[in-house]
């Protein structure tokens, strides 16, 4: 996946159907294959990428044609009703190796005011949204495999929410790789527009079936959020182990506008979220909270950036990390503040829990301030299993397995009760429970 070899690729893309479109895309998608030949993968050498190798993203053979290997994928409901949190009232729009299926989306009522379908249709009866924000939110100038994801976008969703509108479920947005994706890569696009005074919460869930691997999923997700807007957004990244991923969300934030993250990472051979948003208007806000759980031979890298731009701006950020096997984990968080940002409230933490001698974390929280009005604080943690609590659980009658794997529930549990989705917040209490069953054996060894 050198350059010259995406840009032979993008050319077959742009002529087998990647040219289609409204008028504007093509020339955007252009653009985007130029940066990334000048771009290229982004090396240790990047300071956003320091702890991080993308070379078995940069030296693998992805494929990127429009249709790919596994258009002729069927599924049944079966198989996907294990990611619905068994609630068939929500909208939902499931996207099977980066394709939309419409069989297995769910036909929930959009209420008046919403719009929610999948990009492929609404390239044809909503172009003027899209050439609005498309590639205006996400910086793909900036950005290697936001660059990528803008020149051979294909499908993914737009989501749209009139001024006003407040929708109480949430939009459930499932993308499911299979072993048909194998040698594959999936650049899914994902655009939310939320008018003023509109609030809605949306999850994003990265999931595979049937043993899938050695495919790739680069997915880029750009929000809009108007004056006095909420958005509440939820990404679950649960993919194949054997896979690589490439996840970002990049926000662009109003007047009072409010922007609720929670990015939950397990999956993945290599693996990396982005959460980025820019606080434009005066009064607004952004609320972070992240949880990844690692083990054998994963590396998985969160990264944030909180920019306030204008004054009386206020940021919260917590992630908490667990770790086991010989994975490494990674955390950049970065909140920056401008010289016209007075008033800024902000705090960051990190901590991280290590159940293995052979783990390993880098944490780097960092804060630049040009302003000297501001109010911000920030720090990380990595430590072990508390052997005393161990102890004293122990000596009430709990064995010690059980023991580390309630104190191992307990540290992430901070975070997932953040969680506003009582569907979501259990299957996660779940998830970190089967994950670390037998964790801690080698604690404190």
């Amino acid at each position: 996946m050198t350059a010259p070899v995406l840009l032979r690729e993008f050319e077959d893309f742009a002529a087998n159907g990647g040219g289609s479109g409204p008028s504007w895309l093509l020339p955007l998608r252009r653009a985007a294959i130029d940066r990334f030949a000048a771009l290229g993968f982004p090396t240790p050498k990047n300071e956003d990428w320091h702890f991080t190798s993308v070379a078995p993203i940069a030296e693998g053979t992805f494929r990127a044609l429009p249709g790919g290997p596994a258009r002729s994928v069927r599924l049944g409901a079966a198989d996907v009703e294990p990611f619905t949190f068994a609630r068939p009232d929500w909208i939902r729009l499931v996207f099977v190796n980066g394709r939309y299926d419409a069989a297995l989306s769910s036909g929930a009522a959009r209420p008046t005011g919403v719009t929610v379908t999948d990009l492929a249709r609404a390239w044809r009866e909503q172009p003027e949204v899209l050439e609005r924000h498309v590639g205006k939110v996400a910086d793909y100038q900036r950005t290697a495999f936001t660059a990528l994801n803008t020149a051979f976008m294909h499908d993914g969703a737009l989501i749209q929410l009139a001024p006003d509108v407040a929708l109480e479920t949430p939009i459930h947005l499932v993308f499911v790789s299979t072993p048909e994706a194998a040698g594959s890569a999936s650049h899914v696009r994902t655009l939310i527009v939320a008018g003023h005074h509109a609030r809605a919460t949306v999850i994003e869930s990265y999931v595979s079936l049937g043993g899938a691997t050695g495919y790739f999923t680069n997915a880029v997700t750009e929000a809009v959020l108007g004056d006095g807007a909420t958005l509440a957004h939820l990404k679950l990244q649960t993919e194949s182990e054997r896979a690589f991923h490439v996840g970002t969300l990049q926000a662009h934030q109003g007047r009072d506008s409010h922007l609720v993250s929670f990015a939950y990472a397990a999956g993945g051979e290599l693996a990396r979220t982005n959460v980025y948003t820019l606080l434009a208007g005066e009064g607004s806000g952004a609320t972070l909270h992240g949880l990844y759980l690692l083990d054998g031979e994963q590396h998985v890298d969160q990264q944030t950036r909180i920019e306030h731009a204008s004054p009386n701006t206020f940021s919260r950020e917590v992630y908490k990390g667990i770790l086991d096997g010989s994975s490494h984990g990674v955390f950049n968080g970065q909140v920056f503040v401008r010289p016209e940002a007075q008033k800024t409230d902000g705090k960051q933490e990190n901590n991280n829990l290590l159940l293995s001698a052979q783990a390993r974390i880098d944490t780097k929280p960092q804060l630049e301030i040009f302003a000297d009005d501001v109010k911000c604080t920030h720090g990380a943690t990595v430590g072990r299993l508390d052997e005393m609590a161990l102890f004293y659980m122990k000596s009430r009658g709990i064995g010690a397995e059980r023991a580390r794997k309630l104190l191992t529930y307990a540290f992430a549990a901070g975070v997932i009760e953040a969680v506003g989705v009582p569907e979501v917040r259990a299957e996660l209490e779940a998830l970190t429970l089967r994950r670390f069953a037998g964790a801690g054996a080698a604690a404190g060894s």
